[in-house]
């Protein structure tokens, strides 16, 4: 199994002294841990897209770009890519010359998000969160499989033997579909035959192995060989010393993030009790020392059938730039080793 780091570039309040990290500092953090990932030998780091005052991650292709620039080895990818508010077109573009930049190291994992602030924004109507999806899926897919292109659809121009460049150095450019828990998303996923990144953020993760199971069946009645139908996982996460030392330095961020989700959502105000039975053995964060992470990623991937890839969501909002180093190294020397063949 293949491990690697996803954030979503939170701004960061210092807990050590209270102090709110500067938007040009945090984006310097992010490209020091990106390069500490590629140095303890991580499988691949993403960045998320969001569109809030919380978040820095509104343009993952230039992030990404810039930490291209900086890195040797690892993977580099959307975590995911808000397809739904954005021009296919314009993300085949920026994500091919990405793999140019990186010499083939790129991912593009495409969904919904699970914020929908970028729909007014771009003038989208969210009554329309699933037709453009589903559309503007089918158009990247088309471009990236032919380089000129004839089509036509409901949310966007028509396109007439347009060709679209540049091309990536891979072939084709790998395109991830991120789900949350629709089965209709599991299911069109293993028709079209493409990997599956499955968003665990709740509940427990053995409670998504009949989704799992949907995607295959799926796959397979569409004739799609098994070694296409890779399954990866987006978790939330921290490695540290010791697990009550993980949980320690994790829960006041969780609590800030949580509790303003709450509030918007209208759901009730989150628990330190919650969070530790979430981050318990059967819990949707993976979060302790090297030995339990490993332990719970070898289960929840036997639960599932088998994992291709797991990526950990390591940032916070109340995490300091030093743990969170720490925790990349651990995962990146003692938790990957651990996982390696399974």
């Amino acid at each position: 199994m293949h491990v690697g780091v996803d954030s979503f570039v939170s701004s960061v309040t210092d807990p050590t002294d209270g102090r709110v990290i500067g938007a040009s500092e945090r984006m310097e953090h992010l490209l020091e841990e990106i390069t500490l990932a590629d140095r303890v030998g991580l499988y691949s780091f993403g960045i998320g897209e969001h569109h809030r005052s919380e978040y820095y991650d509104s343009a993952p292709s230039i992030i990404l770009a810039a930490a291209a620039a900086r890195t040797e080895r690892i993977r580099l990818g959307s975590a995911v890519k808000v397809l739904s508010a954005d021009d296919p077109v314009r993300v085949f573009q920026e994500f091919a010359t990405l793999d140019l930049i990186s010499k083939g190291r790129t991912d593009l994992v495409v969904g919904r998000g699970s914020f929908t602030e970028s729909f007014p924004l771009f003038g989208l109507d969210l009554a329309d969160y699933d037709s453009l999806f589903i559309e503007k899926l089918e158009l990247l897919l088309q471009i990236r499989d032919n380089v000129e292109v004839t089509w036509s659809g409901k949310h966007r121009p028509a396109l007439t033997r347009q060709s679209i460049y540049p091309r990536p150095m891979q072939d084709p450019l790998p395109v991830w579909v991120g789900v949350g828990g629709s089965p209709e998303s599991f299911a069109r996923a293993g028709l079209l035959g493409l990997p599956l990144m499955i968003a665990i953020i709740g509940g427990e993760p053995r409670q998504f192995a009949p989704l799992v199971d949907l995607y295959r069946r799926a796959g397979a009645q569409a004739g799609h060989a098994p070694e296409k139908l890779k399954v990866g996982l987006h978790v939330f996460g921290f490695v540290a010393e010791s697990t009550q030392a993980a949980a320690d330095t994790i829960y006041p961020g969780w609590n800030e993030m949580f509790t303003k989700i709450s509030r918007e959502r209208g759901f009730a105000r989150p628990t330190r009790a919650q969070f530790d039975a979430t981050s318990g053995p059967n819990g949707a964060f993976f979060m302790g020392d090297p030995q339990t992470v490993a332990d719970k990623i070898a289960r929840v991937g036997e639960q599932l059938g088998g994992v291709d890839r797991l990526s950990l969501q390591m940032t916070n909002p109340r995490l300091a730039h030093s743990d969170l180093l720490r925790g990349i190294e651990l995962l990146g020397t003692e938790v990957a080793p651990l996982v390696a063949d399974l």
